[in-house]
């Protein structure tokens, strides 16, 4: 869910006048904080996206990065994350650029990789896509991470707790007994 509506907007009429294997290259530095409410973006996006005329649309590759700020997931601190993002995607007109005519979509219900009628394509879901996907699932502060106790919630990182380590689930108590 996005906090605001920010736009990675390109206007790609020109292009969309060209023949097939027509080629252009689009450079990015955009803010995008409030691109999702679950993303803390330090920085903005940079980089180049290579766009691509074909039969169909446009298609757009691209190296883009940023920065995140993300928290570790074992002691739960934050820690700054740079990323690194490849987008890939083929992008389709709503309408005919020499006739104004509306076009059937090839896709109708993916609404993100679609040119409007103005033709412009707007690269935001794209990159918000593949900031999930680039981001670390298990992101750690530092390789060699203690993290928290269990038991008291310790940061292990300063040193260790005084909580008993021989703790037992007490559905397992009486197995603990036979031995």
């Amino acid at each position: 869910m996005r906090d605001r509506n920010p736009r990675l907007n390109i206007n790609v009429a020109q292009l969309l006048k060209e023949p097939t294997g027509a080629v252009r290259w689009h450079d990015l530095s955009e803010e995008i904080r409030g691109i999702d409410h679950e993303l803390r973006i330090l920085a903005p996006l940079t980089g180049t996206v290579k766009m691509i005329r074909t039969a169909d649309g446009i298609f757009i590759t691209g190296r883009l990065h940023t920065v995140l700020q993300l928290e570790c997931s074992r002691c739960l601190e934050p820690l700054v994350e740079p990323l690194h993002l490849e987008i890939e995607a083929e992008f389709h007109p709503s309408v005919n650029i020499q006739t104004g005519a509306k076009l059937p979509l090839v896709e109708p219900a993916d609404r993100a990789t679609t040119i409007d009628a103005q033709h412009i394509l707007d690269l935001m879901e794209i990159v918000r896509q593949a900031i999930f996907l680039a981001s670390p699932m298990h992101p750690l502060c530092r390789e060699d991470c203690a993290g928290l106790c269990p038991q008291c919630g310790q940061y292990l990182n300063e040193g260790q707790c005084n909580c008993v380590a021989d703790v037992v689930d007490p559905r397992l108590e009486t197995l603990k007994q036979l031995l």
